[in-house]
């Protein structure tokens, strides 16, 4: 079995591509900085993991997603690997995301506790 589940915050806004071709599809990829649950001593420390969304997921990410914001996430690693342009083989690992949401309430202020969701509409959601 291969599930992954992460909370943490966006280091910077998705970046989106679309693919070539008759059935063009949205890419987004962005890094995830998860906290780690155990520390030593007062040193916070996170994982900084690479995600990636397609299809609608990707088009979510891309109208909703900034910077900063907490999000929950689930689907499945995958690795990979390349050659750099100095012929160095480079390996990476990546969440492929299934499943995304918002994952904290609106800062201070916010009296009445509502998540920090934005107006979405049906056609707006990854899934169905």
């Amino acid at each position: 079995m291969n599930k992954v589940i992460l909370m943490g915050r966006l280091t910077r806004d998705p970046e989106v591509k679309h693919s070539q071709g008759e059935n063009a599809t949205a890419i987004a990829r962005f890094t995830l900085a998860v906290s780690r649950r155990f520390s030593r001593g007062d040193d916070e420390s996170a994982d900084f993991i690479n995600c990636v969304a397609f299809g609608k997921s990707a088009e979510f990410a891309e109208k909703y997603f900034r910077k900063g914001i907490k999000i929950a996430i689930s689907g499945r690693m995958q690795t990979g690997s390349y050659t750099n342009k100095e012929g160095i083989k480079v390996y990476t690992t990546d969440v492929i995301i299934e499943e995304s949401e918002f994952a904290e309430k609106k800062p201070s202020g916010n009296e009445s506790g509502n998540p920090i969701i934005p107006d979405v509409t049906d056609d707006d959601l990854p899934f169905s």
